[in-house]
């Protein structure tokens, strides 16, 4: 007799959960997607835009957090495949308790932005709001959510249960640029916790990364922190991806980039050992 267990249901594949959302976008009728540039909502508004056509709308957040260099090629992709795309000022900067930096600071962002889109959503005449959480993301520490929850936006890549990787392969399909993309957090998350955010010490981290990148540096943070005691200044402290961290042994790198961050205002330039991970810069540094 054939006492082997019954084979439970198989998984969905990566196609079934990507008809899935189809499905789930064409239900809609209309939406608003948050729309960063990131992998995650760049694929959501391709598809519903695929799917709604011009009933769907892309809009992008527009503040001190977010670089000027991201905000330009969101637009151009979206430019690039037809998305219609609204960029919204949003006033987090107004806030003073997102400018202190708590642990939950994501949460006054996402809402600032939610509070700014609700309304246009509603005027223009679209059904929906969604925005980009997917199914990888369940159990990581994402106060911006429980903005979403207050304000009923809908997460369809997390209800269908599409994952970073099945996101990252659909986009390569679908001819997206973002497809290889790196994470990209908000500027905001290289300073730790409990240090304030300044619109300064942003443009200092955007100057800084934005010379790393075009010396082909492709996973990288500048993480910023401010020196107290007998160091007084500013220390930038670099993380690297594990697959670029060689470089640094090239002549000169490492001399044009402690020039380069010094003419930004960085006092001290360092690259920590451990490469880049993911999360806000989780240490503050203070002299005696």
């Amino acid at each position: 007799m054939n006492t082997r267990p019954h084979p439970g249901p198989e998984a969905p594949t990566t196609e079934t959960r990507h008809r899935a959302l189809r499905e789930v976008l064409a239900g809609y009728g209309s939406c608003v997607v948050a729309y960063s540039g990131g992998v995650d909502s760049v694929f959501l508004a391709k598809v519903a835009h695929e799917v709604l056509g011009d009933r769907s709308l892309a809009a992008i957040a527009d503040s001190p957090s977010l670089p000027r260099r991201e905000l330009q090629e969101a637009l151009e992709i979206a430019g690039r495949f037809g998305i219609p795309v609204r960029v919204v000022a949003t006033r987090e900067f107004n806030d003073p308790r997102y400018l202190s930096n708590p642990e939950n600071r994501c949460y006054f962002c996402k809402h600032a932005l939610f509070r700014e889109l609700e309304p246009m959503a509603r005027d223009l005449g679209y059904r929906v709001l969604a925005y980009g959480e997917n199914a990888s993301d369940v159990g990581d520490h994402r106060p911006g959510a429980k903005a979403a929850d207050e304000f009923q936006v809908r997460a369809p890549l997390k209800e269908v249960g599409l994952t970073k990787e099945q996101i990252r392969r659909l986009s390569a399909q679908l001819g997206l640029p973002t497809a290889d993309k790196p994470q990209m957090a908000c500027l905001s998350s290289r300073i730790p916790t409990g240090e304030a955010v300044t619109e300064q010490k942003l443009r200092m981290v955007e100057e800084a990364e934005a010379f790393l990148r075009d010396q082909g540096f492709h996973d990288v943070r500048v993480r910023h922190h401010e020196l107290g005691g007998a160091l007084k200044g500013h220390l930038a402290r670099i993380e690297i991806g594990p697959s670029e961290f060689e470089r640094w042994q090239e002549p000169g790198l490492r001399e044009s980039t402690v020039t380069r961050l010094k003419s930004v205002g960085y006092g001290l330039v360092t690259v920590d050992l451990h490469p880049y991970r993911r999360g806000p810069a989780p240490i503050a540094f203070r002299a005696a």
